[in-house]
């Protein structure tokens, strides 16, 4: 017998029908003789509809006011869950995150999960129960539902695995496992079998979509086993796992990119210490997100200082630095938000020369001028124009013989 969590996303509870079918899906472990733990998501498009409403009441909702709204979209999804597995013959109760006590900090629409209370799960199960959890959501101290952001249902999927010493924890989506590249702009793309934590860390940071980078840092951090499989065929997914031994015999394991990127230039900053932390600290203290951070040295003791943002954060991080810039001296401010970040990972580029030339070498034949250059251990990253995106995942897919 083996305590097993599962989460099913929004498209696989969209309907009676799926929910249904997702039902059918659980049952099936439970009668193996397992314990079964269910995450569910809204159904799909309610969070959407959930927030639209909340604009069409407040420009800009009330942060507790919409937590409390949002939350009410996985509560459905578990309710009706419950009660077709009750439908079907066994024994089902579905809980809020504030049942469960989902221990949170107070930031309202992207909180993050603290502690979580287990015995209240652990008793229904004895009692022979599917406990149904609702997803994305938990209590700050102050008694107040806080939901998690976005991808928040997959943390709190880990989360609870984490908690519970879950043997594994099982993501079903739309998709059948992590790809090698994102298989709509690459016919080619494939499966990938197993994958380890940190480099599923990279892809979530670098711009894949398949697991929120939340739910992968709990997953590492607890060596909880996360597969991530369909939820309309029984194919075997890909699992995320501990590092092995043979994950290093290929240089690299995927490529990924991310277009919601944006360049910031400071061009003529006086080259001197202290500089870059003055131009930088009013944007950290706005809550934006600096990337990708490069310095070049002109002569005349002079630098110009590039940095990528988020698209998303990229007018209100123009308007701080064209101030901040012309107090501390620079001769202006420059930026682009068609730019896109293509990168490749792989544990095995550690043991392997060669990766970034290899890289360079397949761009620059198909005339893709890199912009700015990040690497770590295990990843390199290039900032290329957005019109290339498609040509230069494609190019190095097949560099790098991931076909």
């Amino acid at each position: 017998m083996a305590l097993i969590v599962q989460k099913f996303g929004g498209t696989s509870v969209a309907n009676l029908g799926k929910i249904k079918a997702v039902a059918q899906r659980v049952l099936s472990k439970h009668q193996q003789g397992h314990h079964v733990v269910v995450v569910l998501s809204a159904m799909a498009g309610e969070t959407d509809r959930l927030i639209d409403l909340a604009n069409q009441i407040q420009n800009i909702p009330a942060p507790r006011e919409l937590d409390m709204l949002l939350a009410s979209g996985e509560q459905v999804s578990v309710a009706l869950l419950a009660m077709a597995i009750k439908k079907m013959g066994t024994d089902a109760i579905s809980l809020t995150g504030n049942q469960v006590k989902i221990h949170t900090d107070g930031m309202h629409t992207r909180a993050r999960i603290l502690s979580i209370d287990h015995e209240l799960i652990e008793t229904h199960l004895d009692q022979g129960r599917v406990v149904v959890v609702a997803g994305f959501q938990g209590v700050a101290a102050s008694g107040d539902i806080t939901t998690l952001g976005r991808g928040g249902s997959d943390t709190t999927a880990v989360a609870l695995a984490a908690a519970l010493k879950a043997d594994r924890c099982d993501i079903f989506t739309d998709v059948e496992g992590v790809y090698t590249t994102d298989p709509h702009i690459c016919a080619s793309a494939r499966k990938i079998d197993r994958i380890s934590y940190d480099e599923m860390l990279e892809l979530a940071s670098l711009g894949a979509k398949v697991l929120d980078i939340r739910s992968v840092t709990i997953a590492k951090r607890h060596k909880v086993p996360v597969q991530v499989r369909s939820t309309f065929t029984d194919t075997a997914g890909t699992w995320i796992v501990e590092e092995e031994k043979a994950m290093e015999l290929n240089p690299v394991s995927g490529v990924t990119y991310n277009r919601n990127e944006a360049r910031i230039t400071v061009s003529k900053l006086p080259d001197m210490p202290g500089v870059a932390s003055r131009l930088l600290s009013p944007i950290a203290k706005a809550g934006i997100v600096v990337d990708m951070i490069l310095q070049n040295t002109r002569d005349g003791n002079l630098t110009d200082l590039t940095f990528t943002v988020l698209k998303t954060d990229y007018q209100r991080a123009m308007g701080i630095v064209e101030k901040n810039a012309q107090e501390i001296g620079a001769a202006g401010v420059s930026g682009s938000e068609n730019i896109c970040k293509v990168s490749i990972v792989g544990v095995g580029m550690r043991n392997h020369p060669g990766v970034a030339i290899t890289m360079f070498d397949a761009l620059a034949q198909e005339g893709i001028n890199i912009q700015m250059i990040s690497t770590s251990e295990i990843k390199i990253s290039c900032v290329i124009e957005e019109k290339y995106t498609e040509l230069a995942v494609r190019t190095l897919h097949d560099a790098f013989n991931l076909t």
